[in-house]
């Protein structure tokens, strides 16, 4: 699709949803937010919806280098990762593709630091 990339492994949504998080935490990434949007669709609206977090993943050290290249980039911040329950314990992790994202701001410290964020997502993603 060009805007994010992913992978999709057998298992237990919960469990994925752990190993996500904990293999994020290990290349230095924090989870500031987590967005049940099962829940969430199901108590606004009530709409029902299959298993779907946002995880919104942030490295305060990349975050603080982006923001001294272009003060407004906290409108993208954080990344957002999506764990997503595709049906028969097939579990589809999916990451924005920060380069495709930032690349349009033509800033090549930006372009960097888009590697960089996305050399570790694709890490996480072999480790899956």
């Amino acid at each position: 699709m060009g805007y994010y990339n992913s992978k999709t492994i057998k298992g237990r949504y919960k469990d994925v949803v752990e190993k996500t998080k904990g293999l994020l935490r290990e290349e230095g990434f924090g989870i500031i937010t987590s967005i049940d949007l099962k829940e969430t669709l199901k108590q606004k609206l009530e709409v029902e919806y299959k298993n779907y977090t946002i995880l919104g993943a942030c490295d305060p050290k990349l975050a603080v280098r982006a923001l001294q290249s272009d003060d407004k980039i906290g409108a993208l911040l954080p990344c957002n990762v999506l764990v997503i329950d595709q049906g028969n314990e097939s579990i589809e992790v999916a990451f924005i593709d920060v380069e495709d994202s930032l690349g349009k701001l033509n800033n090549p410290e930006l372009n960097i630091l888009a590697r960089e964020v996305n050399n570790t997502f694709n890490r996480v993603l072999q480790k899956l």
